[in-house]
């Protein structure tokens, strides 16, 4: 899964990493929307995604992740329960001059423990701050690996994946009942 706020960049890393042409359910924003969904920040944004972006990618042969980006406005939320079954984790991908709008992400994954990383998509011309001030600012605890990627770039995006992958790994390993 792919989850975060709303014009945080879902849609564009599942495009650009996904091998196939991905399914997209993006409709144009509307004067319906004014109040409503905030643009704060992503005044340019003319589309939103109201059920999920969809991808895949195969890593390593014969491993294959099915993408799944999630809609970013608290009024398609609902879908979100949908799409986490089965998931192996999530990615919450974090704007740095939003950072509020992935607390909610955060908490769904927290309270259903999906294991989680935060990848800091970073906009141009957006203030840099370092991982541990990221770290502190969403009051993760180092449980919860962070990293900075670019989600125009396809070599960026696989490194999220694998750090998905690798974090899912290390988590479910961890939570396995110790046999006596």
């Amino acid at each position: 899964m792919v989850a975060g706020g709303f014009g945080v960049g879902k849609t564009t890393l599942v495009g650009t990493v996904s091998e196939t042409k991905p399914l997209r359910t993006e409709e144009l924003l509307t004067d319906k929307s004014v109040g409503v969904d905030d643009v704060e920040g992503v005044e340019a944004k003319s589309t939103t995604t109201v059920a999920m972006d969809f991808g895949r990618i195969t890593l390593k042969d014969e491993f294959v992740l099915y993408l799944f980006g999630t809609p970013g406005q608290e009024r398609f939320w609902f879908m979100w329960d949908e799409i986490t079954l089965g998931a192996l984790g999530a990615v919450v991908l974090a704007d740095t001059r939003r950072l509020a709008d992935c607390f909610p992400a955060v908490d769904y994954f927290e309270r259903r423990g999906t294991p989680f990383i935060v990848a800091v998509n970073c906009f141009e011309g957006s203030r840099r701050f370092e991982l541990d001030e990221v770290e502190m600012a969403l009051n993760l605890g180092e449980h919860v690996p962070i990293v900075l990627c670019d989600a125009r770039d396809k070599e960026s995006c696989k490194n999220v994946l694998v750090t998905l992958v690798q974090h899912a790994r290390k988590t479910r390993r961890e939570k396995r009942p110790v046999e006596v």
